[in-house]
């Protein structure tokens, strides 16, 4: 190795006489700023899926109070989804060209609007087209346009050994504060109680949500600037991975199509229905679904580790589709509540997993276009479910839905064993 020796009067280092310590304080920066974007990824996904789990209860019964029905709550949710894969869409385009946290930033302040237009919009017109157009999400899940975003920005932060551990602490984060955010669903009956009206106590959960996107618009302040052409930046199209890319995002969208007939909405629109369950009822249902699902993401990075992802994904998620085919024929409401549990606790283990797959089986360069790629057929799929599922409810068939859910998520599962069962991810080599 050359010795580094100085040289008084040379004007600057030769490239073979450069200090020791460049090459480490590269890397320390690089680690620094991967910390410090993980943080503020953390922060604003618990503060964002609060929200998400705060409205996604209250959305039906706000329309219902409203005076809609459920074929109309399916409509809100079916234009909430579209809009996201609209988004969606706009990001995998303006993210070859713009930093992910300007997106982020632009994204937060959406949300601010929505909550705020939400809590003042009072005919349908006007609440379909907030759905479309802003962040709302009926399902408290990943089907957002934060989500590209902020998959890239971790997978370029984190090496490969440690990727499917740091989605599931992403997943975790948001299960729980999903869970949280249903469990609050029961404060506007508290509200009511003290004299506020039915439809004032149901508006005001949406403020909380506007404050909410202006908390997440601070954490995503946080984030370091990237460079131009940084490595974090998504700046290539899709490449060698493509046919890869559009295979799983085909997979992906039977998948949500199959998971948009029953969106936490519906399932909650079905609850208050079938057995009258009350907001605070139904929220401390979806706090303890959460909560299983948020622990159920640790347990799928330590289940991936020895079985692989790809089966993690597939035999954690046939289980979870038969439990809730299984709830829609409960005699009562405690089986159909202990089904639904048990579902939770499985039905999503193959987020995080998930993923991390798809990160893994592009090259870095493909990333951000890969996770927008699969991200959009996914939300324009889930978003025909909710409309569709809420016709049918209408029509007198409201656990037909549900089965067909449950039917169309095992077709998946064993399509995806079949394509992919093989194709390893480098840790997995």
């Amino acid at each position: 190795m050359p010795r580094f020796t100085a040289n008084r009067s040379a004007p600057f280092f030769r490239p073979a006489d450069r200090p020791p310590d460049t090459n480490i304080r590269a890397p320390s920066h690089a680690a620094a700023t991967g910390r410090q974007d993980l943080r503020s990824i953390l922060l604003a996904r618990g503060l964002r899926d609060f929200g998400d789990g705060l409205v996604a209860v209250l959305l039906p019964a706000y329309l219902l109070a409203l005076g809609f029905g459920a074929a109309e709550v399916g409509v809100v949710a079916t234009a909430a989804l579209l809009g996201s894969a609209l988004m969606t869409l706009g990001v995998g385009v303006a993210g070859a060209r713009a930093d992910p946290r300007t997106l982020l930033l632009l994204a937060a302040l959406l949300m601010v609007v929505t909550g705020l237009g939400f809590a003042m919009a009072g005919g349908l017109a006007a609440i379909l087209a907030l759905a479309l157009v802003g962040t709302i999400n009926p399902s408290a899940g990943s089907v957002s346009v934060f989500v590209p975003l902020e998959q890239s920005a971790l997978t370029h932060a984190t090496p490969d050994a440690e990727r499917t551990a740091v989605f599931a602490r992403y997943s975790l984060v948001g299960a729980l504060a999903a869970a949280s955010g249903a469990l609050a669903a029961g404060v506007p009956e508290a509200l009511g109680v003290l004299g506020l009206s039915e439809t004032s106590a149901l508006r005001s959960p949406f403020i909380v949500y506007a404050l909410l996107g202006l908390a997440c618009w601070a954490a995503y302040r946080a984030m370091p600037l990237q460079p131009p052409g940084a490595p974090g930046n998504g700046h290539a199209p899709l490449g060698p991975s493509r046919g890869i890319v559009l295979r799983l995002a085909a997979l992906f969208s039977v998948d949500s199509f199959a998971g948009g007939l029953a969106v936490q909405s519906l399932l909650a629109l079905w609850l208050f229905e079938r057995f009258d369950l009350s907001l605070t009822e139904a929220g401390l249902f979806f706090f303890w679904s959460g909560v299983l699902s948020a622990f159920s993401f640790p347990v799928a990075a330590w289940l991936a580790g020895r079985v692989g992802l790809v089966n993690t994904m597939v035999f954690t998620h046939i289980p979870s589709s038969l439990c809730l085919i299984a709830a829609t024929f409960a005699p009562d409401v405690s089986w159909a509540l202990g089904l639904l549990l048990l579902r939770a606790a499985l039905s999503q283990m193959d987020v995080p997993t998930r993923t991390s797959y798809v990160m893994a089986v592009v090259t870095p360069a493909e990333r951000t276009a890969a996770a927008s790629v699969t991200a959009v057929p996914r939300s324009l799929a889930a978003a025909a479910g909710p409309a569709i599922a809420g016709a049918v409810i209408a029509m007198g068939y409201p656990t037909a839905p549900f089965i067909l859910c449950g039917a169309l998520k095992i077709a998946y599962d064993l399509a995806l064993l079949r394509a992919f069962g093989r194709m390893k991810p480098p840790e997995e080599r």
